[in-house]
């Protein structure tokens, strides 16, 4: 039996790998996993949360999937991405999947024009239409500043940990991500030691992948990645 677990972003909750998940529950018998990080989900609560307690929930699921199933899957979106790379390196675990993975960089030339979008959307009396304008609304004020320090000290902590993962793993970025340029994805391929990898762009997704105009195409991606062995692990 198969269990997989996926790890949200931060400032985020389940609802952002939703489809993802809906997806692989209605296409296999896996236990899929989603847990809330501590502070997180649709009413953000980060006041003296520290990064480590993000990390120790999502490794308790995993122990507790592992408990109970023989193959495991671990997927990770945003800081999630950097979560989930972590525990592939310190556990076992059978695939890895990275989706807009917060590894190094911010893209300042990506935010600058959505920044810009929300401006000439806001001139124009629409800014109740744009959608980015409408997700990040919701967080101003809700984030304190000591939150987005722990952000920061978990990518360095995990970030180490890159070299040591060895398992299959797809990394998969957005061309148009506002907070993870694409060219953090050459960045994972580097770092991450599997000879097993797969690095996919997509054009037209921004940071939330999962809920995005490729969101189709990447949960049947994801899908065949964690379900068919890929031509290069049967080579090797």
């Amino acid at each position: 039996m198969i269990g997989c677990l996926i790890i949200h972003g931060y400032t985020g909750g389940p609802y952002e790998v939703e489809p993802l998940a809906d997806y692989l529950r209605e296409h296999t018998n896996w236990r899929i996993e989603v847990p809330t990080l501590p502070g997180h989900g649709r009413k953000l609560n980060l006041d003296n949360i520290s990064h480590k307690r993000w990390i120790k929930a999502a490794e308790d699921s995993l122990q507790q999937l592992k408990e109970k199933y023989d193959e495991i899957y671990l997927i990770g979106f945003s800081m999630g991405g950097m979560i989930a790379s972590y525990l592939a390196a310190k556990y076992k675990v059978n695939k890895l999947v990275l989706l807009a993975t917060s590894g190094k960089f911010l893209s300042f030339k990506q935010i600058g024009l959505d920044i810009a979008s929300v401006m000439m959307d806001g001139i124009r009396g629409d800014l109740g239409k744009n959608k980015l304008y409408l997700h990040y609304k919701k967080k101003l004020g809700n984030v304190p500043f000591k939150a987005n320090l722990e952000f920061l000290k978990l990518v360095k902590f995990t970030r180490r940990h890159l070299k040591n993962v060895d398992t299959p793993v797809l990394i998969a970025q957005g061309q148009q991500d506002g907070m993870v340029p694409y060219k953090t994805a050459y960045y994972l391929n580097k770092e991450i030691t599997s000879k097993r990898k797969e690095v996919v762009f997509f054009e037209r997704s921004r940071h939330l992948m999962c809920l995005g105009n490729d969101k189709d195409t990447l949960n049947l991606m994801v899908y065949n990645f964690l379900k068919h062995t890929s031509v290069s692990e049967e080579e090797l």
